[in-house]
């Protein structure tokens, strides 16, 4: 159903839309190339085993940890359900 300007299937374009710039974002943070042997942040050497698992891995498993729990605070996407934290 349309309301006002919008077209008929509006909002799941604008959803369609989200998802793949999501999408998009993460491939673009895999890591391609040859494993480093040490990571780049803290020296330490990265197991073979993590070398041969994660292709162009940089990172020691404690470093991309400490990364990922970052990124995951600067999250762009509202995940809240209220109306009042979507007018903000």
């Amino acid at each position: 159903m349309a309301g006002g300007w919008s077209k008929d299937g509006a909002v799941q374009d604008q959803i369609d839309a989200s998802v793949d710039d999501a999408v998009s974002r993460a491939r673009q943070q895999l890591a391609t190339g040859n494993s480093a042997t040490q990571c780049e942040e803290c020296s330490v050497a990265i197991p073979q085993a993590r070398q041969r698992a994660v292709k162009g891995v940089r990172l020691c498993l404690k470093c991309q940890e400490e990364l990922d729990t970052q990124a995951q605070d600067i999250s762009t996407l509202n995940r809240r359900g209220s109306k009042h934290s979507q007018l903000r």
